[in-house]
């Protein structure tokens, strides 16, 4: 199973939870498909993005359950970032937990394997 991660407000993902399908961020919306990083990126994102953001969570999803929707292309530093090109359905979606502010004003991942 392959993992990519969402990181997003609380309130939006109240919102998704309401319909079962996550739309976007405005950012996700103004790019025409919905940003998602890798295990090895997302902590890179979250510092790049949502520096200093409270009241986030981290969404862990089945990439294999996104079909042909997912693709992977070309963006920081040449990365292959997953892209969604439709709603994300939270079918897919394995765990969602919060991402917090630890005292040093960083953001305090949780084990990224459970």
């Amino acid at each position: 199973m392959r993992i990519i991660y969402k990181i997003c407000p609380q309130s939006l993902w109240k919102e998704a939870e309401k319909t079962n399908f996550f739309t976007g961020a405005p950012i996700d919306i103004q790019d025409g498909y919905l940003h998602f990083s890798t295990a090895e990126q997302v902590k890179e994102t979250a510092s790049k993005h949502f520096a200093g953001q409270s009241d986030l969570l981290l969404i862990a999803i089945d990439a294999d359950k996104l079909g042909p929707a997912l693709r992977y292309e070309s963006s920081r530093g040449g990365d292959l970032f997953p892209h969604l090109y439709a709603p994300l359905a939270l079918s897919a979606v394995l765990w969602v937990k919060p991402l917090p502010l630890g005292s040093d004003g960083l953001h305090v991942f949780p084990d990224l394997d459970s």
